[in-house]
This record gives structure tokens, sequence and C-alpha cells, in this order.
């Protein structure tokens, strides 16, 4: 049996890194060795961490021993797990990748910054409590912006102000949304507040209506869900590299939170509001998924397009929980690791043209001559539009699979229309990039660039190799989200 103190060890970690980083000054091989070791230590407490949840029983830690609704609650489930372990295989090749590549050397606290977003990640997947998820988005927002600006430029300078200025908007929603939730219940930890919610009669329906809907927004702003995801391809399209890699997880704190929040504190027992968002979150997903798409086929860079698929997939991953059925979370489960690794890898191989070549990323000036690279881009662009036999097509598969049969056609339709423009659109992009003419010869590339690039696919691979027992947890992880009691009993 481990000790519950290993839970706050994902984020009390990456603080303690932030800091030493921070003393070693400008000493740049002592903060790569630094990030070795101590990524390398992250991702084995994650794996340990995803282990012990496999166990069944939801893990919590309390603070100091206070006891909800006044103390800070971690809560270790099998969802929380595997983003953990997620965010770690992310960040220990984006890290790399900054190493190698030199990204890491254009600003003065890259390392620091990048340790803060692992703990912000970290801790907004393990909290317990609205208060603390909202702490830890502000910690994503300042680490977030730090790293955008990172390497100067206007042009980042530009996506970070309209970056923060959404988000500090919608941290006053939040804020907003979580007073409504306090007065109602007297509590902010989720599954305290869960158990008060079922016992509310329809008098008070119309208060929590209104603090759902308006949580609604604050997520759908985080996960880049139509129509509150314009900002996505300018901030993403304006960051480093390693930067918009490393940020193909944020997206994903929106989806998480989505899930965590309408599965337990407006999940099925809370009979006032059940089912807040079911009869418009598929078509508005959906309508995501299409447009996502079609700014893939519109785009004119290589980082473009891979915005376009990042909100793509985000619209899938919000359509399988629109769905409400276990079969359809489960395959949205097991989809987002796919989808995070490949976007992580496409921003990554976007950066290495803009290294390399004069025309930087772009679709048009001439063919690519570098076999290495198409490769890695066929490889993507396979995972990326979700062709068999990768965990795409198959978590693509599954999800339609539990559709309910009263359905609309056009549900089905829609997935597979967006599935064909994302094909057309990255052919169009390998045919530009790396099927024309070469029309100037590449700069070299960093000696073991290319490899974080490459684990990342391979990880991707092996979600689709290993789809059997990674598809067995991903039910049992739906099956757990679907049982509130199996949290709400922890806090009598």
């Amino acid at each position: 049996m481990l000790s519950p103190h290993l839970l706050i060890v994902p984020v009390l970690l990456p603080a303690l890194l932030a800091a030493l980083s921070l003393l070693l000054g400008r000493r740049l091989a002592l903060k790569r060795g630094l990030a070795l070791v101590g990524s390398a230590a992250l991702l084995i407490v994650d794996v340990t961490l995803l282990a012990w949840a496999d166990q069944g029983t939801v893990q919590i830690y309390r603070l100091g021993g206070w006891q909800p609704p006044f103390g800070i609650m971690l809560q270790l489930d099998r969802l929380a797990a595997l983003m953990l372990v997620l965010t770690a295989l992310l960040a220990v090749e984006v890290q790399a990748y900054a190493s190698i590549s030199g990204w890491d050397g254009r600003g003065k606290f890259f390392h620091e910054l990048f340790w803060l977003q692992w703990m912000g990640l970290n801790g907004a997947f393990l909290t317990g409590d609205l208060f603390n998820l909202f702490v830890f988005f502000e910690v994503l927002l300042i680490a977030s912006y730090g790293l955008l600006l990172h390497g100067d430029g206007r042009a980042r300078i530009d996506a970070g102000l309209r970056y923060v200025i959404l988000n500090l908007a919608g941290s006053a929603l939040f804020l907003i949304a979580a007073s409504l939730l306090y007065g109602l219940t007297g509590t902010l930890n989720m599954a305290d507040m869960a158990r008060h919610i079922a016992s509310l009669g329809a008098s008070e329906g119309q208060w929590l209506r209104s603090a759902g809907l308006l949580l609604f927004v604050v997520f759908a702003l985080k996960a880049a869900l139509l129509p509150l995801n314009a900002w996505l391809r300018g901030t993403y399209g304006a960051a480093s590299g390693p930067v918009a890699a490393l940020f193909a997880i944020m997206t994903k704190v929106g989806v998480y939170a989505i899930i965590r929040v309408y599965s337990l504190i407006f999940g099925p027992d809370a009979d006032a509001v059940s089912g807040l968002l079911q009869p418009w979150l598929a078509p508005l997903a959906l309508a995501t998924l299409l447009g996502g798409a079609m700014l893939a086929l519109a785009a004119q860079t290589l980082r473009a397009l891979a915005g376009g698929l990042v909100i793509g997939s985000v619209g899938l991953l919000l359509f399988g929980f629109g769905v409400a059925t276990p079969v359809a979370l489960a395959a949205l489960l097991y989809y987002l690791p796919h989808t995070t690794l490949v976007m992580a890898a496409l921003y990554l191989l976007a950066d290495q043209l803009n290294l390399r070549r004069p025309a930087g990323d772009s679709l048009r000036g001439g063919g690519v001559k570098d076999a290495r690279l198409a490769l890695l881009f066929v490889v993507a662009a396979i995972l990326a539009a979700g062709l068999p036999p990768s965990a795409g097509f198959l978590a693509k598969l599954w999800l339609l699979q539990g559709l309910p049969y009263a359905a609309p056609g056009w549900w089905l339709a829609a997935v597979l229309l967006a599935a064909l423009l994302s094909m057309i659109a990255l052919a169009r992009a390998g045919s530009a990039l790396f099927w024309q003419a070469a029309v100037e010869p590449l700069k070299p590339a960093p000696v073991g660039s290319g490899m974080p690039i490459a684990i990342l696919l391979a990880l991707a691979v092996v979600a689709a190799l290993g789809a059997a027992p990674l598809a067995a947890f991903c039910q049992r992880t739906a099956a757990q989200l679907l049982q509130a009691a199996s949290y709400t009993e922890l806090i009598r």
C-alpha cells in the first residue's frame, strides 16, 4: 500500500524544481541536467500513481487533515492518473526537444516557467475542489503567458495579450459560478457539492443551471470549443515550437474539467440539473469538429493546419461526452492520449521546418528534400487523419459504435466528413512540403532534434498496438466516472 502523501508529489516536485532551476541562474547545462533528472522522477511517480489508481478505489489526500468543506483535498482516480501520465510523457519529450534545439536558451526563464506549467497541469488534474481548480487555472495562465513570450517578438506579445485578456474574463466568470455554487451548497469540494446538490429541490434549480452554464463557458473557452476558439490558432501559431507542442494538452484541460464537473457535480444524481449539457453539447461539438477540419483545409502553414486539427480533436472528444453513453465515454478517453501526442509532434515538425527552411513551415515556397522529415510527416499524417490501423481510427469506430439507436443520421455524416476533410488537408500539406521539387537546401538540423518527434509518434503507435489493454482501462475509467457514489462516500 502506497503512502497517501505520494499524491502531492506531482504538485510539489515541479514547484521545487522550478525554485532550484531559478537558483541556477544562467547555468543552462545544469538546468538541462536538472530537467532530465526531474522529469524522469516525475514520470516514475505518475506511472506509480496510475498503477495505484487502477486498483479501483478513489484515493484522497487531505492537506493538514482538514475535512470538507474547509479543507483542501486532492483526489486520484483513473482519469486523473491517465492525465498525469499523459502530461509527463508529453512534457519529457518537449523538454528534450527544447534542450536539443536550443530553444531553452533563447530566454531567461524557460525551464522555470516550464516547471510551473507542469505543476499547474498536475494540480488541475488532481484537485478535488473548485476553488483550487481555479487556482491552478491561474497558475497555468501565468506560466503559459511567460512561455508564450519566450523568444520575444511582437507577434508573441500581441498573441499573449489576447490570450491573457480572454482567460481573465473566463476567470471572472469562474469566480461568479463558484460563488453561486458555494452559496447554494456551503462547500467548494466537488464530491461534497455533488452530495448537497442531489438533495436540493426544484426551487434552487434555476440558480444551479446558471452556475453550471457559466462554468461551461469557462471550460469551453479553455477547451477551444466553438464559438470560443478564435484565439487558438493565433496563440499557438505565435508560440515557439516546444511551447506550442506543450500547449497541445492545454485544450485537454478544458475537456478534462467538463468531464469531471459534469459527470460528478451535475451528474445523474443531481436531479434538478441532471444532463444539463446533453441537449446541445453533441451538436456544438460536431460543429467544432467540422470547423476545425475546414480550418485545417484552408491553412497556409503547417502550424495553422495543426491548430485546425487541435480544434477538431476537441470537437470529437466533447462529442463523445455529449453522446452520454458509457461506450462513447470510453472511446473519447482512448482517443485523448493519441490526439495529444500526435498534435504535439506536428507542432515540433513545423518548428523543424521553421528552423531549417527559408520559407519556414509555409505550404508554399517549394518542396523539402529530407527523407527523415518526410517519413515523420507521413507517420504523423496517418495518425492525425485517423487512418487504419491507428488508434485514432479505432477510437472513431468505437465512438460510432457507442451512438444510441435514436441518434440523428447527420451525426455520423459529420464525423465522416470531418475525417475526409482532415485527410485532404494533410495530403495537400504533404504534397506541398515534401513531394514538390526542392528549391533551396535545408539548414542542418541539430543532432538528435528529430528523436523527440519520433518518440511522440511511437507512443501514439503503441496506443494502437496495445489497444486491448488500453481500451479495457478506458472502460474501467468510464465506469468509475459514472459512479458518483464512489466519490461522495469518501467525504461522509
